[in-house]
């Protein structure tokens, strides 16, 4: 059997916490010259959720792993295989979404007109990074 590391452990509780399909789910941990790079592979249909909307949820993902390996004194680095079937093309130029058409208005209408905003909902109790780290066993 091998053995888990705290980086590994981390990045797999988190990963299965957010994919419709945690079975599919595989971690692996290799250590070189250039420090310890974590190899993530999901399910197909989970990519998004890994990769999140422009990419925040796996630079989220990398910048967590490297505040446990500055704790480690390691340099860990994230690294997402994209999976065989996976339904994410690669977008071409005359694909892409072009940015909404935006109406112009007169300042005078824009005071008289404001547009609707609501707040987004806060979570009931908010955690700390400490707590959900102790949650884990770190």
């Amino acid at each position: 059997m091998t053995e888990i590391f705290k980086d590994q452990e981390f990045i797999e509780f988190v990963v299965k916490a957010l994919v419709d399909h945690p079975e599919d789910v595989k971690v692996s941990r290799k250590v070189d010259e250039m420090g310890v790079l974590i190899t993530l592979d999901v399910h197909p249909d989970d990519m998004g959720m890994v990769i999140g909307r422009e990419g925040m949820t796996a630079k989220s993902l990398r910048t967590l792993l490297r505040v446990i390996g500055a704790k480690n004194n390691a340099r860990v680095n994230l690294k997402i295989n994209e999976p065989e079937g996976s339904t994410r093309g690669h977008r071409r130029e005359e694909e892409s979404v072009s940015e909404p058409v935006r109406e112009e208005r007169s300042p005078e209408e824009a005071v008289a007109t404001p547009t609707s905003y609501e707040a987004p909902k806060q979570p009931e109790a908010k955690r700390t990074l400490d707590d959900v780290m102790n949650d884990i066993r770190l």
